[in-house]
């Protein structure tokens, strides 16, 4: 799937990964074709951001506990949690420069 840097998130073990510092969690599926196009650009950030950004992945189908929280209704689509709390919000394909100014907007 992804790179090593990249963690995948469940509903058994989301809590305790974003509970603090800057997060980026990607929500995706399988059969999702911009969610696949997505995955690079994720793979991108989780190295440029190594090491001051927890990036991970949820796979909606395999964990709706976690998605039905956060009201996950498009995909892809990309939280951005400081702490715990959602600091902000993308759905649909976007770029890794936008992307990086997000994450940059939180550290």
């Amino acid at each position: 799937m992804a790179s090593e840097k990249v963690q995948t998130f469940t509903d058994g073990n989301f809590d305790e990964v974003t509970k603090s510092g800057v997060v980026l969690v990607d929500f995706w599926a399988e059969w999702c074709g911009p969610c696949r196009r997505l995955a690079p650009t994720v793979d991108a950030l989780a190295g440029d951001f190594d090491g001051k950004v927890t990036v991970g992945k949820l796979n909606v189908d395999e964990n709706p506990g976690i998605a039905s929280r956060f009201q996950i209704r498009g995909i892809p689509t990309i939280l951005i949690l400081k702490d715990g709390q959602v600091a902000d919000s993308i759905v649909g394909l976007v770029g890794k420069e936008e992307l990086a100014d997000k994450l940059n907007a939180q550290l």
